[in-house]
């Protein structure tokens, strides 16, 4: 498996370009914007995407889904479904923020706790983290140890909990009881900022001091 991050839009959101080394079928994870500079990336890479993956529904990480998976003909899948909320939201949070106006969003599936999704031999399970937003949700590759985890979890940092339907407790919920127990030689890659390992936050993160694992 190889994976190349693409930031996109005014939040420097980590676009996700991830594929099977096998077979170059390829997945994009959150394409939150700029759809040209993630087509580019993609023909750099040579792979083929196969399918369009979302880790929740805040506009800087759904921005180009739809017209991305237009053009490569391909479906949409996540997040969980209680995030149906902020996807048909789209053209407020498009307003709030005073970007291009993004129309409501259903994904062809929407994918929930103990879900895989395949990408030729590259097997993603999916976990539902809710707290940022309840449908929240992060793909797991536990062959290559790596997590793709939206907003939950930062570098030194846990995603905001202050947007309607957000709830810190689950959150902090989220990551003690489903993403620390994966391991702390789990490296993953968050929704903005660099990379990290669930080791290094487990010990480092001011937000995770103090609680018990699991």
């Amino acid at each position: 498996m190889k994976y190349q991050t693409i930031p996109v839009t005014a939040f420097s959101q980590n676009c996700t370009l991830l594929w099977s080394e096998a077979s170059g079928d390829a997945a994009l994870v959150d394409p939150g914007g700029e759809a040209e500079k993630i087509k580019q990336a993609v023909a750099q890479a040579g792979v083929t995407v196969k399918q369009i993956l979302l880790t929740h529904g805040h506009l800087d990480h759904v921005g180009a889904a739809a017209e991305l998976a237009d053009y490569f003909q391909v479906a949409i899948k996540g997040p969980q479904r209680d995030d149906a909320f902020w996807l048909d939201g789209l053209p407020a949070q498009s307003r709030m923020f005073g970007l291009d106006d993004c129309q409501p969003l259903t994904p062809d599936e929407w994918l929930d706790e103990g879900d895989t999704v395949t990408i030729g031999d590259v097997h993603l399970s999916v976990l539902h983290c809710p707290g940022h937003t309840p449908g929240h949700i992060v793909f797991f590759i536990e062959s290559d140890r790596l997590a793709i985890s939206g907003d939950v979890i930062f570098k030194g940092g846990v995603g905001r909990s202050d947007f309607p339907q957000g709830n810190h407790e689950a959150l902090i919920q989220s990551i003690t009881a489903k993403l620390l127990p994966l391991g702390d030689d789990v490296a993953f890659i968050p929704g903005h900022g660099p990379m990290s390992t669930l080791g290094e936050e487990r010990l480092t993160n001011p937000f995770l001091q103090g609680i018990t694992v699991g």
